[in-house]
């Protein structure tokens, strides 16, 4: 069981100002503890449960740009990427860039999106639910060929590229693993089976109904359930001292249980970094052997 990072909140105690010097300190700290992942939200404005709208937010792919300079090991991605904020070729360049700038550590975190809110404030246009849908699934294949010796045009239904060229290539191959986030059982986890290396669903009751339904979907298309990545989303909370630090890896022995690969979450003290370290010391030594 390997764990990540996720920083979804960037309203800290000294403001704006020392964000950058707070934000290195704390992904250094996470690097060095040994979480497998580091990673931001893909929002513009900030999202209930964590806090209202007017919070601070950062762009996700320039912040994972400054994250990939004070990091050596962590990969990093995004939970989750909305399809409808950048266009295809946009989104393929950004990850490309991340994957060469560290070394090749990029994921691609994606998924249909949601927020309506922060659509219309900011002015991304904001298709309907089965819309995104479609341009997920246009993405991921219109990716799947720029990431490949395959420079040509690309037709699709919301999409028309001339000519995909993408230079320089990323480091990772065949190409930056693929993240779908979302627990939609008829198209989000059958679109998990075709075209991604790894999935992440919300920690619930839901989630061994929800993998089996993924392994349905694999066997359907001829895909080996196994070689998926299976994350989810849980919140990594030690408690006051440490004091929550067995439930937690109680909870982690139960999703190894259940065939989870991974835990990706927030944890509540950041950007204080005692937290980080005793997971570091006391937690992933032993979700590594679960």
């Amino acid at each position: 069981m390997k764990l990540g990072l996720q920083i979804p909140n960037f309203t800290w105690p000294d403001g704006p100002a020392a964000l950058g010097r707070d934000l290195t300190a704390v992904a250094r700290t996470a690097d060095q503890a040994g979480f497998e992942y580091l990673a931001v939200m893909d929002h513009f404005f900030q999202i209930p449960p964590i806090g209202p709208a007017d919070m601070d937010m950062l762009e996700a792919y320039t912040t994972l740009g400054f994250l990939a300079a004070h990091t050596e090991r962590a990969k990093l991605l995004t939970v989750i990427t909305g399809i409808h904020y950048r266009q295809p070729g946009l989104l393929g360049k950004a990850v490309t860039t991340l994957d060469v700038l560290s070394g090749g550590r990029a994921i691609m975190g994606v998924g249909a999106g949601w927020n309506e809110e922060e659509s219309r404030g900011l002015g991304f246009p904001f298709p309907r639910t089965a819309e995104r849908f479609e341009l997920l699934e246009e993405t991921l294949r219109y990716l799947r060929q720029l990431w490949s010796d395959d420079d040509g045009p690309f037709t699709g239904t919301h999409v028309t590229a001339e000519r995909l060229l993408n230079s320089p290539q990323p480091l990772s191959r065949p190409h930056p693993p693929v993240l779908i986030g979302g627990g939609g059982e008829r198209k989000t986890l059958r679109l998990v089976a075709q075209y991604a290396q790894a999935c992440n669903l919300f920690n619930t009751p839901e989630l061994p109904h929800k993998l089996d339904v993924l392994r349905q979907h694999c066997a359907d298309v001829g895909r080996d359930y196994d070689e998926i990545t299976k994350t989810v989303y849980h919140v990594l909370d030690v408690g006051e001292d440490g004091k929550r630090s067995q439930e937690l890896i109680d909870e982690l022995g139960r999703l190894a249980d259940l065939g989870v690969d991974a835990a990706i979450g927030y944890v509540p003290t950041v950007p204080r970094l005692d937290d980080i370290e005793r997971i570091g010391s006391d937690i992933i030594p032993v979700a590594e052997t679960l």
